[in-house]
């Protein structure tokens, strides 16, 4: 490799670095609310700022114990056979979610109020 190459491939991975920085900081927001669905259902949904414990009633019996502390979320427990969902990391930002396979639980980090969110999706009737 010559000189030229080397400052190419700097220049591209700097560049590089500071897109993804740029797109986190801004595209990147803290949510205001977290968002429960079972089974595509919505079930609940609490404000990201107030702290509290809810237990989450899944499909096949199951239960997950979801916690918002600090304004983050995440799942403490769970009575699912892999505990995959207890292993993910908080959550805070937008967009960004927990999920439960096996009982079909999505919490989900949202900016918008979810009561403003209407029954209908993009094809309604």
């Amino acid at each position: 490799m010559k000189k030229n190459d080397l400052i190419l491939i700097g220049s591209v991975l700097v560049a590089a670095l500071l897109f993804f920085i740029g797109y986190r900081v801004i595209y990147h927001k803290d949510g205001s609310y977290v968002i429960v669905t079972v089974d595509g259902m919505q079930k609940a949904s609490f404000p990201l700022s107030e702290d509290t414990t809810y237990t989450i009633k899944g499909a096949n019996h199951g239960t997950n114990l979801l916690v918002i502390k600090n304004g983050s979320a995440l799942i403490r427990e769970a009575n699912c056979p892999d505990n995959l969902c207890v292993k993910q990391k908080s959550i805070k930002k937008e967009g960004e979610t927990l999920v439960c396979l096996p009982h079909k639980v999505i919490v989900s980090i949202s900016s918008s109020d979810p009561s403003d969110h209407s029954e209908l999706d993009g094809v309604a009737n």
